[in-house]
């Protein structure tokens, strides 16, 4: 599996949720890596943001593990080459009772006594568990997270003794 992107943007609030792998066909389709599970992200009319402007989503439909898409404006195979390589961005979406990658980076953990252990840095892929990398480099799988409350910026873990020990 191809590494993951920085969550967000670095000059703005949206998230990246996807990049254009290649053109396919001679209609100005593409193939879309998606990196999100909100499929509707793809719906027809769907605004995605990237460097160059906007694109409004015409028509996608599933392609092994991608998605082909079809852009407004976007008719022939020459256009379509042009975006290989876009990344795709959007603005992030509550849904209550989920949490999102996005929202654990920054966020101080604490272990179960309520001792503090750090903030989250990043979140790693990993196939077991996506790994919370806290500031220290200590890493935390994200099964043991117990608590989160993103207002608050905060996360409880439940780890075992001597995970986070050198």
């Amino acid at each position: 599996m191809a590494s993951r992107p920085a969550w967000t943007s670095s000059t703005t609030d949206l998230l990246k949720v996807g990049r254009v792998t290649k053109a396919h066909g001679l209609r100005g389709e593409v193939v879309v890596a998606l990196w999100t599970d909100l499929t509707e992200r793809l719906d027809p009319g769907a605004v995605l943001s990237t460097p160059d402007g906007t694109l409004t989503v015409e028509g996608a439909r599933p392609f092994q593990d991608r998605w082909i898409v079809q852009f407004e404006g976007i008719t022939d195979r020459s256009q379509a080459e042009r975006l290989r390589g876009t990344e795709l961005e959007a603005e992030s979406v509550e849904i209550p009772g989920k949490l999102w990658v996005h929202e654990l980076v920054g966020a101080t953990v604490f272990d179960a006594d309520g001792t503090e252990l750090g903030s989250v840095s990043a979140v790693e892929a990993n196939p077991a568990s996506d790994l919370l990398v806290l500031e220290t480099g200590g890493l935390i799988p994200l099964r043991f997270m117990t608590q989160s409350d993103a207002a608050a910026g905060t996360l409880v873990v439940d780890i075992p003794e001597g995970l986070l020990d050198p």
